[in-house]
């Protein structure tokens, strides 16, 4: 983050860290093996589907164990996240994002107007992602998006395809549960998705900071897809706000151990039954962090509303539908440049 104005990243007071964060306690962790393993009972399943219903309306996250995912895979993604990162920045630039397509590398990401202190690469799940051209409402438009692939480290490719293969695999079987978690049927969810997913994944690299009660590697936010999926070194950083008083609480990591946030649109489909959480993410003035969070999304075209199982009379849509591509495209177009506005959120689609 050398040569570049600090003052783009100094937060507003209000949203400044504290550096004496209490760490969470209560945190749900949840034991997925009764969907890992071949022999399950109903019961087990019963249990843990209550277990999902009650993290996602409590909390709107939790960290999952005995999840499946291999960890020597997750360890080599991560292995290869940090030699990417070490290049020079000239040899990072070389896979930078540009108009053709948000995929590649890029360092001056913004989160509510201010700057976040960290490099990020971004990949998508399926290739090509189908997209909106535009963020008109009425242009029907779209555009193929095609993945950069750098150089160096050589295995990328490769360790990276893996990794989404089991994120996705992941990702399914807990739509299923939280499905469940809400009375619906276990397969509800899987129509918006098998059509072509505009999912990607995010290597996060946050620099040590000379000023971290100043800065954040990312501002206050939430999460626009249906889940995330996020992985993380040892080193702390990722704080959520608890939703029972609104205070800042960090979240240890956990050894080979998951932490999944609901996204805006499970708190639409749902109807408010479950909220996607609010987080951020703290840096130090000692160490580097990385993390890799996968963000599950449906088709583009996917009209996302409150699904008509959870509505009645006595309990109307609280949202009006939206487009699910043209949401995470002007997204994705205000993250990437200083606006001096708010950008959208999801209650903006709130109905009075």
């Amino acid at each position: 983050m050398e040569g570049v104005d600090h003052q783009e990243f100094v937060q507003e007071p209000q949203h400044r860290p504290s550096l004496s964060t209490m760490e969470a306690q209560g945190i749900p962790v949840i034991d997925l093996s009764p969907i890992t393993s071949n022999n399950t009972s109903p019961s087990a399943m019963d249990a843990l589907t209550k277990e999902i219903g009650s993290a996602c309306k409590e909390w709107g996250f939790f960290q999952v164990t005995n999840h499946g995912v291999p960890v020597s895979l997750r360890r080599n993604l991560l292995e290869a996240s940090k030699k990417f990162f070490s290049q020079s920045l000239e040899d990072k630039k070389k896979v930078s994002r540009d108009e053709s397509s948000p995929s590649g590398y890029y360092e001056s990401e913004y989160t509510k107007d201010v700057r976040d202190w960290k490099e990020v690469f971004d990949f998508f799940a399926k290739e090509p992602t189908l997209f909106p051209a535009t963020i008109d409402e009425h242009n029907h438009r779209v555009v193929q998006w095609t993945n950069k692939y750098p150089h160096y480290p050589p295995a990328f490719r490769d360790i990276i395809q893996e990794y989404i293969e089991e994120m996705e695999k992941l990702a399914y079987k807990l739509m299923e549960l939280i499905a469940m978690s809400l009375g619906l049927e276990a397969k509800r969810f899987e129509r918006f998705f098998i059509r072509g997913q505009t999912s990607f994944i995010r290597l996060n690299y946050y620099p040590p900071c000379s000023f971290p009660h100043l800065a954040l590697g990312v501002g206050p936010h939430k999460d626009e897809s249906a889940l995330t999926i996020l992985a993380q070194d040892e080193v702390e950083g990722l704080e959520v706000k608890r939703k029972t008083n609104q205070e800042w609480v960090r979240v240890k990591p956990k050894s080979n151990d998951y932490i999944i946030n609901l996204g805006d649109i499970i708190q639409v489909w749902s109807n408010d039954r479950y909220e996607s959480v609010e987080h951020r993410a703290m840096v130090n003035c000692e160490s580097e962090r990385f993390s890799i969070p996968y963000f599950f999304f449906p088709t583009h075209d996917t009209e996302v509303k409150p699904l008509e199982e959870l509505i009645n009379d006595q309990n109307p849509p609280k949202y009006r539908p939206y487009k699910s591509g043209k949401f995470l495209l002007y997204r994705m177009i205000n993250d990437f440049k200083k606006q001096n506005k708010d950008n959208l959120q999801i209650h903006d689609y709130k109905l009075a």
